[in-house]
């Protein structure tokens, strides 16, 4: 196994990839597990990506999707993040990261606690710091996003999408019916209100208003009504498609002050190979 402390990454949508390029970056060996089939919307900058097309270029940082530990650690000596098919941590007591991230963000509480690892780290509701987890990071935008709770859980959800350039809920795009997803647009691209920017069986889903498709689901999945599928930016720059956001970055900072800030594992993380 890598010599570099292991970090075990659950969800690679565009929060767990944020944690996951920042750790990276810094010298963590990191490997991401993910559900069969994800439902990522912002995948230009989501590691699950490589769940579908086997690799994925996050900002520098190439994410490869591996089978196996074997896979894994080659792919982490060669400088990489892994990404795995693994919902059920098969893989947990092999590989034995120093630190578990939980950034499904399911809102609700993990099925494994604080026994998965020395550090155990939740995003967002649902985590309760000292119950099921060592330290749950604050998700909500405002005062409170990245910070640190030791104790208590973070800020309850409040079901409305952060608010961007003056637009929530209708930045968000959702299923107008159950059936096959079929994008038109693809992400990145500029789009005027009224285009159509996919569809679910017959019926087209059309651009609220104008702005740059910042994200939306693998096409060729089966969708239900009212899920989120895609992410209209009203910003209208296509730069923000390819980029980890400001929000992944606060959180991934929180999750840094978490690994740092405790002592045992400040011990571990500089220990001489």
């Amino acid at each position: 196994m890598s010599p570099k402390p292991r970090v075990l990454i659950r969800g690679g949508g565009d929060l767990g990839s944020g944690v996951a390029a920042r750790l990276h970056r810094i010298g963590f060996a990191v490997l991401v597990v993910e559900i069969e089939h994800p439902l990522v919307v912002r995948r230009l900058v989501s590691f699950a990506e490589a769940i579908f097309s086997g690799q994925v270029k996050v900002e520098e940082i190439v994410g490869r999707r591996v089978a196996d530990l074997e896979e894994t650690v080659m792919v982490l000596k060669h400088g990489e993040v892994a990404v795995m098919i693994d919902s059920d941590l098969k893989c947990l007591e092999a590989f034995s990261p120093l630190v578990l991230v939980d950034a499904r963000m399911r809102k609700r509480p993990p099925e494994i606690g604080m026994e998965a690892a020395p550090l155990v780290i939740g995003l967002g509701p649902g985590f309760s710091a000292g119950a099921n987890c060592h330290a749950v990071i604050e998700t909500m935008r405002g005062h409170r996003l990245g910070r640190v709770i030791w104790d208590g859980e973070a800020l309850p959800n409040t079901g409305i999408p952060d608010t961007i350039a003056g637009k929530s809920s209708e930045r968000v795009l959702r299923a107008p019916m159950g059936g096959l997803l079929q994008n038109v647009v693809q992400i990145g691209e500029q789009v005027k209100e009224g285009d159509v920017l996919a569809q679910v069986g017959d019926m087209p889903i059309h651009a609220p208003f104008s702005g740059v498709l910042r994200g939306m689901i693998q096409e060729g999945l089966m969708v239900t009504a009212g899920m989120k599928i895609g992410d209209l930016d009203p910003r209208n720059d296509p730069e923000y498609a390819r980029m980890i956001s400001d929000k992944s970055l606060a959180i991934a900072g929180g999750v840094l002050e978490a690994i740092f800030g405790r002592q045992e594992i400040r011990n571990q993380v500089y220990a001489p190979d």
